[in-house]
């Protein structure tokens, strides 16, 4: 439960502070006194949004700050969650700069929006007259049904797992996409793949077969020479070879006249090796060298691939193919592992649907149980707040076996008819603003009782009743405050005498400035207060007593 409010520098507001008590709490005031800006004061520090306008002066920091008892409510797994400090204490804290910026705090803490309003919609529920169009949406009808359902485990299962399920769905999507591209392009990458693969490219190939090229262009000229170079070596009559073996001879002859020549004619005779050598290996060379015309065309003409290839994948090198090779082969490969993507991924949302499906089937078991309970209680509570023709009922419809919603696969509606005789239709159709307003107390009031919601508030609920129904709508207020706390703001003195606690705000000058404030009152002065909404601003002692009798 809320148990107390700060506010500081908001709107009308410069400083006031509101110690609220278990039970019906009741806040009266004139019109315009700022009793709805508490309550819109209440709302920033339960994740609402606000601007720089909610400041009351621009030089200031707005602070509002609520202190809520929590410990009685399961609360420790958020906690947790967010990474925050659990307190039974537990103190929400919302801050607005002049310049419009905003920071919110759990137990001191810093938090995003997001987690404050996460929060504060476990902590309270605020309803306004504004807001009975709200009994419209699907969406609120249907949390009613599974606040009563009491199966938000498995609601909170089937969420988490639906969430998982579309996200799946839009990858299947964009993978279905991908692979009719890929499948576009499939036909041009093999083209490109089977081209050069049938190539049949070896790294360093292209170097080699310039030079055997080379070879073969000039094998004519090559031979002559290679013959040429033989000849002066080893075989004319003037042949080197046959000139240096005469020296050696000779050289041999002075050897015994002179130490020195021996030495030299050793040189002349390694000479004479190594040149016998280098002239039969030219000669082989000269063996090897073949005038081979068919063979220069097939290394021309493999040449001439390899350079068509190189121009027409912008490569330079047999290398630069091989590797343009392989990312043709790697994107094949990418192209036909989609299709086993595909065929797993299927296979999965096929599983995850079966399980939202049996998920989706009990949650619409435990609906379906308690829309005659629901029905039942609203029907008596319309009875209590003077509608005694009024009847109420829930219908609930699932949509195709096909389709899955983000809560399941059921639709609720709220059927309503006021007067006997009439056909039960959508609210929307057949109810009044003050039919609504009642119609929407009771059923609030149901639904935070089950929702176990700590505190609801009531922002002139009553609008559009009075007499007697006021007196009936004030008792049930007080029967709903036997299980959570319940913030009424009135102008009823029906529903005012009912309160444990009351508030009054009033307005008061401060130099050049008015400003909203609240104090609580005592016993008489809420016997005062109350005869004054009976009366006027004189009571008499008629409406004194009549006062009185309302609050006993």
């Amino acid at each position: 439960m809320l148990t107390r409010l700060s506010i500081k520098n908001y709107t009308i507001i410069d400083e006031l502070e509101i110690n609220f008590s278990s039970g019906l709490n009741i806040i009266t005031g004139e019109t315009g006194a700022g009793k709805s800006i508490i309550i819109g004061a209440l709302g920033l520090i339960l994740g609402d949004r606000a601007d720089r306008r909610a400041l009351h002066t621009a030089a200031g920091k707005c602070i509002i700050e609520g202190d809520f008892r929590i410990e009685a409510h399961a609360l420790e797994e958020f906690f947790e969650e967010n990474d925050l400090d659990y307190e039974p204490e537990t103190t929400l804290r919302r801050e607005i700069t002049a310049e419009g910026k905003s920071r919110a705090f759990i137990n001191d803490t810093p938090v995003t929006l997001n987690q404050l309003k996460e929060l504060g919609e476990k902590l309270v529920d605020i309803h306004s007259q504004h807001q009975t169009r709200q009994l419209n949406t699907a969406a609120f009808q249907l949390s009613v049904v599974d606040g009563f359902a009491g199966h938000d485990g498995l609601l909170q299962e089937y969420k988490e797992k639906f969430k998982a399920y579309r996200t799946h769905q839009t990858q299947l999507q964009k993978l279905e996409e991908r692979n009719q591209r890929a499948a576009a392009e499939a036909d041009y990458y093999q083209f490109q793949f089977d081209e050069l693969e049938n190539a049949a490219l070896q790294a360093g190939e292209q170097d080699r077969l310039e030079q055997e090229m080379l070879r073969l262009t000039h094998a004519e000229e090559i031979k002559r020479t290679l013959s040429a170079a033989v000849y002066l070596l080893d075989e004319g009559e003037t042949s080197v070879t046959s000139q240096l073996k005469e020296a050696e001879r000779q050289l041999a002859a002075l050897e015994r006249y002179s130490q020195e020549v021996a030495p030299l004619n050793q040189r002349i005779t390694s000479a004479l090796i190594e040149l016998r050598d280098v002239s039969q290996e030219l000669d082989t060379l000269n063996g090897q060298t073949l005038l081979d015309e068919q063979r220069r065309q097939e290394v021309e003409q493999r040449i001439d691939l390899l350079y068509r290839l190189e121009q027409k994948h912008q490569c330079s090198t047999v290398e630069e193919l091989i590797a343009r090779r392989d990312e043709f082969s790697d994107k094949l490969n990418t192209i036909s592992k989609l299709d086993e993507e595909l065929g797993a991924l299927r296979k999965q949302l096929q599983t995850e649907k079966e399980s939202l499906t049996r998920l989706a089937a009990e949650l619409s078991a435990g609906r379906q149980a308690v829309l005659p309970l629901i029905s039942n209680q609203v029907n008596a509570l319309l009875k209590e707040t003077g509608m005694p023709d009024a009847r109420f009922r829930l219908d609930l419809e699932q949509v195709s076996d096909d389709a899955l919603l983000p809560t399941g696969r059921d639709q609720v509606h709220f059927r309503f008819s006021a007067n006997k005789g009439h056909e039960l239709a959508e609210i929307s159709k057949v109810a009044s603003g003050g039919e609504l307003s009642r119609l929407m107390f009771c059923v609030k009031g149901l639904a935070a009782r089950n929702m176990a919601l700590p505190t609801i508030v009531f922002d002139e609920i009553d609008t559009g009743i009075s007499g007697e129904v006021a007196l009936k709508v004030g008792k049930l207020m007080q029967g709903f405050s036997d299980h959570l706390q319940v913030i009424t703001i009135t102008h009823l003195p029906q529903i005012a005498g009912k309160g444990k606690t009351h508030y009054f705000v009033y307005k008061e000058s401060k130099a050049d400035s008015t400003f909203a404030n609240i104090r609580k009152l005592e016993e008489e002065e809420r016997v005062l207060e109350i005869a004054k909404m009976l009366s006027g601003e004189n009571p008499s002692p008629s409406a004194l007593k009549n006062a009185k009798e309302l609050m006993e």
